[in-house]
This record gives structure tokens, sequence and C-alpha cells, in this order.
């Protein structure tokens, strides 16, 4: 049989770390095949963290993260390692130093990141699920770019021992399948948890939420999911008072300040090694004040308070996953800015307040994939896993 390698027409893994591990075990994962991404520590593997600057300066792991060998004792054999984005520092798929993964569902665009190995491998078919993280969006973004399902678990809920961080407060490990089955068996396993859903669950259109979007995309947007819920009428409601501006500047000024804080003695003796765009963010980093830092976390809990007013263990919440499809792979700086400034505006939600996030696969928009998004109550994962599997 072709190796992973031989059959990645989507340049999805990592040749500079092979590992493959089968699993001869018949759990609730028996025969199918995944990847993680390359910021998770397998012994003896080296973990590249999407640079060679930092593969180049630290050692090879002695120790293999935990939710790994869960994964194979259910029955699941890890394939290899997929490419990240540059320390994970973006949510674009595009790696100066390694390149691009194709997204097969539209090639002339990005596939997005961070997770960009993992979203694309699930999507050329290579493999049945992958493994990513999600920070301020890296599972969530390319889950819409590349037409998959994408799963940010409650912020916590699974140990990231043994895997680099970015910013500790958001970090979460995250998971792809293109089919929500695949999805909700893999959080059964990573979660310990049976599927379950809430009688009579509530779900609501998160106003501001979709009035980022063109008014015809919107309609679009909602008319689909209403269809995949088998909802015939679902009722708006407003954060009310806010900017989703604002939170989203909230999160990248916190994000900054715990990204410099966890890198910023190492990536000063490296900052002319990296690439375009995460170099830059960097350099942001390190200008982050402890009073901006301390004024913004303040405003974090405002966030919090308000969006807990919104979900109940029986309520959830609908809004895009981001502001449109994947960019154009030709796309100006500028355009590729503008479009991570606009589209943290409903990324920065879950990661503001740790709320478990699903990205459905339901339109195509320009020939390319657009994925609306369920929001839920923290530790609501697998209720949440479940309304998507749910009979309609």
């Amino acid at each position: 049989m072709p190796t992973i390698f031989e059959r990645d027409i989507a340049r999805a893994f990592c040749t500079e770390a092979p590992i493959e591990i089968l699993s001869k075990k018949s759990g609730p994962l028996k025969d199918l095949t995944f990847g993680i991404k390359d910021i998770f520590d397998i012994a003896n593997v080296p973990t590249g963290f999407g640079s060679p600057a930092w593969l180049n300066s630290h050692p090879i792991p002695t120790k293999t993260a935990d939710f790994i060998f869960n994964l194979v004792d259910a029955g699941a054999s890890l394939l290899g390692k997929t490419h990240t984005d540059e320390l994970t520092y973006s949510i674009l798929g595009m790696n100066a130093h390694y390149g691009t993964p194709l997204n097969t569902a539209a090639p002339n665009r990005v596939p997005g990141g961070s997770s960009s190995g993992s979203a694309a491998a699930v999507a050329a078919n290579l493999v049945d699920f992958t493994i990513g993280s999600d920070t301020g969006g890296s599972v969530r973004a390319p889950a819409s770019f590349c037409g998959i399902y994408g799963f940010r678990p409650t912020h916590g809920r699974i140990s990231l021992k043994n895997a680099r961080p970015l910013a500790k407060s958001f970090d979460t490990l995250g998971w792809f399948a293109r089919d929500p089955e695949i999805l909700q068996k893999v959080g059964e396993v990573l979660l310990n948890e049976t599927r379950s859903t809430k009688a009579n669950a509530s779900f609501f259109f998160l106003k501001e939420a979709f009035d980022l979007l063109p008014e015809s995309i919107a309609q679009q947007a909602k008319d689909a999911i209403s269809y995949k819920l088998g909802k015939n009428q679902i009722p708006t409601v407003e954060i009310g008072n806010c900017e989703l501006k604002d939170w989203a500047e909230i999160f990248r000024i916190i994000q900054a300040g715990e990204v410099w804080e966890e890198h910023g003695a190492w990536a000063s003796d490296h900052l002319g090694e990296m690439g375009p765009g995460v170099k830059e963010r960097f350099e942001a980093a390190r200008s982050i004040t402890e009073e901006q830092k301390m004024k913004a976390l303040s405003e974090r809990e405002k966030v919090i308070a308000r969006m807990s007013q919104l979900l109940t263990e029986n309520t959830y919440l609908i809004l895009p996953t981001v502001v449109d499809v994947a960019p154009l792979l030709d796309s100006s700086p500028k355009e590729l800015d503008d479009f991570r400034k606009n589209s943290f505006q409903l990324l920065c939600i879950a990661g503001l307040c740790g709320l478990p996030q699903v990205t459905l696969p339901l339109l195509t928009i320009q020939d390319a994939p657009f994925g609306v998004s369920i929001l839920a109550k923290q530790n609501m994962d697998m209720p949440l896993l479940s309304e998507i599997n749910a009979p309609k």
C-alpha cells in the first residue's frame, strides 16, 4: 500500500517528521486513520511547530501526548504529522518555510491555519479525521475554508500537556472530519463522554455576527442551518451595547501579551528567521504593555458575563464561522490582513469565553466552501456534537 507521503496530494503531511502508529484494537474508532498537527509531541519524533528555527533549537521530545494513546487504544491508526502555520500564529495556512497545503475544495484559495495540514488532509480524503489546535480560530477557520466539520472544545477540557503553546488562556485541542458521525465518535473518546442531546433545545441567530456578512450571504447561511437543524423559524438575539470589533481587539491584546510572555525570550533571538506576517505579529506582541493587558483582561470579564446571559444548558447560538470564503492564494498582504481582522470579530467570541464551537460545511459561495457555526455554553461539548447528528 502506498505511504501517506506517496498519497499526499495536498502536501499536508510533514516529511521531516515521519511517524506511523498502527492500531490493532477494536474500539469505537476501529479502522479509522488520522493525522496530528505538528505541535503535539511524540517520543523520539521532532516537533517542528511550523518553524525551522524552532526545530533546530529544541530537543527531540521524549514523551508522547496522552490523547494519542487514547485514540490508538480506541482503534484509530496514526499515519503522520501535519503541517502548521509558523508557531501557529496565523489563520491562513501559508507557511513561508514549508509552503501552503492544497485546499482541494478550492484549489485557488488558502486552506486556512494554523491547523492547515490537518484540515487539508481531511478535505483531500487522506485520513478519516485529524487533530489540530485552536487558539484564535485555527480549527474553525480552516474547517470553513476546506468544507469540512471542525470542533473546538471547551477551554481546558482536553489536556495540552506535551503540546507547544501559543497563548495558554485560549489554546485548545480541536479536530476535523468530513463526516459528523466521525466528528462525534472522536469527541466521545477525547472527552471521555457518551453522546447526549438536551430535550427542547433552543437555537438563536446572533444578530451582530450575521450583520458582518452581506445580506444575501447571511440569508443563505440562515436558510442552510435552519434546514440542517430541522427548524422552520429560528429567532434572533442581540449581544447589545457592544461592538464585535472591540471584542476582537480585547482578544488581540490578551493573546499577544500571552504569546510574548510564553515565547518572547526565544523569539528575540530568532525574529530574523521568521516569515512575513508572523514576524510582524511577534514584534507587535513585544509592544503590549502591562496596562493594556490588565485593561483587556477586565473587559474580557464583561464579555464572559454577557455571553453567560445568552447561553444556557439548553440554548445554542448560531453565527457565521468567518466573514467570507477563503481568500485567494494571490491576495495582497493587505487583503489577507483585512480578512484576518474582520474574521476575528467572529472567531474571538469562543476564545474569550472558553466556549465549545462546531463548524458545519453547509454552503458553497463563489465555488468555495463557507461554514456556519454553533456555539454552546461551557462544558456542553457532547450535547453540541450530538445536536448536529440528532434525527430531524
